[in-house]
């Protein structure tokens, strides 16, 4: 009953009752002067809050400083999207607050979502067929936190139609009253109304879409945006603002002492590790925040051994393949999968994400992503892409687990239920937890931890000013600010794109540190690789915005080891050589750092997956004419019949046909292939290389591809004479 009021509720907030007196017409300009006048009461909120570091942000040296000199108020344990989101509504309701995380900022889950800002169609569909209303107003809360963060963060963040093809004529108007349903609980925060699709119109925004029965399709709207870009605006928001903020800063133990009017333990902060160079610290804090995610039991376990479990660590792996799956503009979601579970399929950053999964798990801080889910989401690809379109494994360019950490809630009476939202939960000492949840009610979940926090600890604290808050690069930021980076900088269209998307008003920053490239054009800015945006000055940024490792860089502050593991493998020694030069690092410390970085690529990014398909020798396909055929090229290399091939051997053949590349390019291609490492390729090498090449597990190799066209350059030419080789052997 209570879940049929709440419709009638959402019904007439979403205009049926009040545009039925008013007129459809008067009720959108009433509503959207409510809207703007809410909007100016958030406008003069922010302009009434101090920013003690508009101009430049402290340095994480002058930060630790202050996390060691004083007492908060606030201490926020974790820098995901909850934990920063603690820490902007703390320090923006006058809380003296701090934050440490010991990691970097945004590298657990936070960094590997699904990038969607959204309500939750299914959970509607939940609520609707079970009349729940908690899962009602979950939906409701989520779909009113995507317009705050779709609008504080516009460079971040934009809307993306969804399609949802249908295949059987009974779905039609069942998915349509249901996507009708997610518009009307969304009412004037609706980002823009669904729409149905006949057959050829759906093919038209989706030529890869299977034809086959095909009815039609349903377009809806929800949010997308770059998550661990998201993560990093709210947090440096917050040291704007005067939150003292680390990042790999450990907490080692909490701090407690004796309440004296009751005897017991109460926490009263955190001694803490500096991760970079062992330096041991206690910061002191009236209010200690527990928002560690999927590690949120091991500091309640901190607080007290015995406390039980609530955290039931769930894993979804995400893959990203080439952009051309799918169109620029529009994403597909299969609400039914062979085992019930969602797939969304979106553009993302020119490429294509698919996902996810979701599987129990352990929790680790490096979570891997196997091969049999990177499998499950390719067989789902295949479902819905025409057979024209063929899904290769080989096409996977990078691959990453995230943990959500779905909880229990320990006041229930019935633990082993899961919470299917957040939980805030207040220990015997005071430590304050924060679990469960997701991404896009990032915000009202510190609200709401902060409300609990401050009536709890008797904090004299302001109401809550995050709603319509901007976030960092929003200032200044237009859809045309590209345009300004071109003209004023001479950078590249694409390059200006991404950094104006990337780092909204602060991209003129980045720019001004942008390198002459020697070239007529660009004028400036040298690309980390040839076929990303990626420049060298934001090597030099994101120092400035807490960067301390390289994984920080190819996973964080650019998301090129997110988006192609190879790309991010050969961009590593010149981002390496750029901290080097810029931090001091020895060579010890070079070393280090590339082998840290290769090893996160090769495990939690879908290297090693991608590798692999290489050494599975006992599943060569290729018939004896192939056999034949591809061994034929080679010798054309291996002229000397070593039963192997070298740089050298490569080059020879390419000088022979007046084609030139790099030498550590060159070592770069064979290096793809050496499965042994041994620096050179044998022939059973070249012959795995092509079997799978034939069976989809490898795509793009520059070698399989370099050997053919020279083999045909050479077939072209025919034989060389001694005249003309100049009397050579």
């Amino acid at each position: 009953m209570a879940f049929r009021e709440a419709i009638k509720r959402t019904a007439i907030i979403g205009g049926g009752a009040v545009a039925t007196v008013l007129g459809l017409s008067q009720f959108i300009e009433y509503r959207k002067k409510q809207n703007g006048l809410a909007r100016l009461a958030h406008v003069a909120a922010e302009a009434e809050l101090r920013v003690p570091f508009a101009d430049e942000l402290p340095s994480r040296q002058a930060q630790l400083a202050t996390l060691k000199s004083k007492e908060f108020d606030i201490l926020v344990i974790g820098g995901g999207a909850t934990g920063v989101g603690c820490a902007l509504d703390a320090v923006t309701r006058n809380l003296n607050t701090a934050l440490v995380e010991r990691n970097d900022f945004s590298s657990g889950t936070s960094s590997r979502s699904t990038k969607l800002i959204h309500g939750g169609v299914r959970y509607l569909q939940k609520a609707i067929m079970k009349l729940d209303y908690e899962q009602y107003m979950m939906v409701k809360e989520a779909l009113h936190e995507r317009a705050n963060l779709l609008e504080v963060a516009p460079h971040l963040s934009a809307p993306l139609p969804i399609m949802l093809p249908v295949y059987k004529w009974w779905q039609l108007p069942y998915y349509w009253a249901g996507i009708k349903m997610y518009d009307l609980v969304a009412g004037i925060q609706c980002l823009k109304s669904s729409y149905v699709l006949s057959k050829t119109k759906a093919l038209e925004f989706f030529p890869m879409l299977k034809k086959d029965k095909l009815v039609g399709a349903i377009v809806y709207y929800d949010g997308q945006h770059n998550d661990a870009r998201m993560n990093l605006a709210i947090g440096l928001t917050a040291a704007r603002y005067g939150a003292a903020m680390a990042n790999y800063t450990e907490v080692v133990h909490l701090l407690k002492k004796k309440d004296p009017l009751t005897g017991s333990d109460k926490v009263c902060g955190a001694h803490c590790r500096d991760v970079l160079t062992g330096e041991e610290f206690n910061i002191k804090a009236k209010c200690v925040i527990n928002a560690t995610g999927p590690f949120t039991d091991s500091v309640r376990k901190m607080d007290c051994q015995e406390t039980q479990n609530i955290c039931q660590p769930s894993a979804g792996v995400h893959i990203v393949i080439p952009g051309y799956y799918s169109p620029d503009n529009m994403g597909l979601l299969d609400p039914a999968t062979s085992d019930g579970r969602v797939i969304f399929f979106l553009p993302w950053e020119k490429m294509t994400i698919a996902g996810t999964t979701d599987t129990p798990t352990n929790v680790t801080a490096h979570p891997i992503p196997g091969e049999d889910d990177i499998n499950f989401i390719l067989r789902e690809v295949r479902n819905y892409l025409s057979p024209d379109v063929e899904v290769r494994r080989g096409d996977v360019l990078a691959a990453w687990s995230g943990i959500r950490p779905l909880v229990t809630d320990p006041n229930s009476k019935d633990t082993q239920s899961i919470c299917r939202n957040h939980i805030v939960s207040i220990s015997d000492s005071g430590l304050v937890t924060i679990a469960g949840g997701k991404w896009t009610t990032y915000r009202s979940m510190a609200e709401e931890t902060l409300d609990a926090a401050i009536k709890t600890h008797g904090l004299p604290a302001e109401k809550c000013k995050t709603v319509g808050l901007m976030l960092e690069g929003s200032k200044g930021w237009t859809p045309t600010l590209y345009i300004r980076l071109v003209q004023d900088y001479g950078l590249e269209q694409e390059v200006a794109q991404h950094l104006a998307s990337t780092y909204g008003g602060k991209a003129y920053d980045v720019a001004k540190m942008a390198l002459v490239t020697g070239q007529r054009w660009p004028i400036v800015g040298k690309r980390l690789v040839s076929e990303f945006p990626y420049i060298e000055a934001e090597v030099l940024y994101a120092m400035k915005e807490y960067a301390c490792t390289a994984i920080d860089l190819i996973a964080r502050r650019t998301r090129l080891g997110f988006l192609n593991v190879q790309a991010a493998d050969e961009a590593l020694p010149r981002i390496v050589q750029i901290m080097a030069k810029e931090l001091g690092w020895s060579q010890e410390r070079k070393t280090a750092e590339l082998e840290a970085a290769k090893k996160f690529l090769y495990h939690e990014m879908g290297y090693r997956s991608r590798s692999e398909q290489l050494t599975k020798t006992s599943e060569m396909t290729l018939d004896n004419q192939e056999v034949a055929r591809y061994k034929k090229r080679f010798h054309k290399f291996d002229k000397e019949r070593k039963g192997f091939i070298t740089t050298v051997d490569v080059q020879q053949v390419l000088d022979s046909i007046n084609v030139h590349i790099d030498e550590n390019a060159l070592h770069e291609i064979l290096n793809e292939v050496d499965v042994n490492k041994n620096g050179q390729i044998e022939i059973d090498e070249f012959l795995q290389l092509m079997s799978a090449v034939k069976k989809g597990q490898v795509s793009d190799s520059r070698l399989a591809i370099l050997m053919k066209s020279a083999e045909e350059t050479l077939d072209m030419r025919g034989p060389v004479t001694v005249d003309r080789s100049g009397g050579g052997v």
